[in-house]
């Protein structure tokens, strides 16, 4: 925790790179990934303050939409793609993911209902090799299910025909630190 706080300490002694944030935000892309901590959108793109807007949730769900019960996640997809306008979303799944593997090994969640319960929402059930570690078959699977449940949401769909907005799978190999994205032509995820 130490050389956070150091950090956090020293990071605000820069006010002048950070004083045009005050004015607002105009980021272009909605990156929605994972809250693993291996995983850091910033880092990954090279984004500076102010270029993404994040949505972080375990195992990069994005919940069905409803719009009488809606979720925190729901409410940060609109909002971004409202109000903010983005041109792009991104869907970030990683390798090694302990949710996806986890569905992919249909693991027993008992001790921890609230993420059991929370994992429902990734139907249908990723496909993938049991054994394998990193479980990318089941992360890319499922990272081009929530492509899907994003059109599903009214407003993502009416941007889409309209061509205001675009959506990207990705596919980050935290062992590697590469990149892929979904080609859908071929329907296969290829090196950035």
């Amino acid at each position: 925790m130490q050389p956070l706080i150091d950090n956090a300490r020293t990071f605000g002694q820069r006010p002048e790179e950070f004083a045009k944030l005050a004015e607002g935000q105009s980021p272009q892309v909605l990156f929605i990934t994972c809250s693993d901590s291996r995983v850091v959108p910033a880092l990954i793109t090279g984004a500076r303050p102010g270029q993404l807007f994040e949505l972080r949730t375990a195992g990069n769900i994005v919940p069905p939409y409803a719009s009488q019960h809606p979720t925190s996640e729901a409410c940060t997809i609109e909002y971004a793609v409202e109000v903010l306008g983005v041109s792009d979303i991104v869907v970030c799944g990683h390798s090694h993911c302990g949710a996806v593997g986890a569905l992919v090994r249909g693991d027993d969640l008992t001790a921890v209902p609230a993420v059991r319960d929370w994992l429902t929402h990734a139907t249908p059930k990723p496909e993938g090799t049991v054994d394998d570690p990193a479980v990318s078959e089941g992360v890319q699977a499922h990272v081009l299910t929530q492509l899907l449940r994003l059109r599903s949401y009214p407003y993502i769909e009416k941007k889409l025909k309209d061509r205001q907005l675009s959506l990207h799978a990705w596919f980050y190999e935290v062992h590697t630190g590469a990149v892929l994205t979904h080609d859908p032509a071929t329907d296969t995820f290829k090196a950035l």
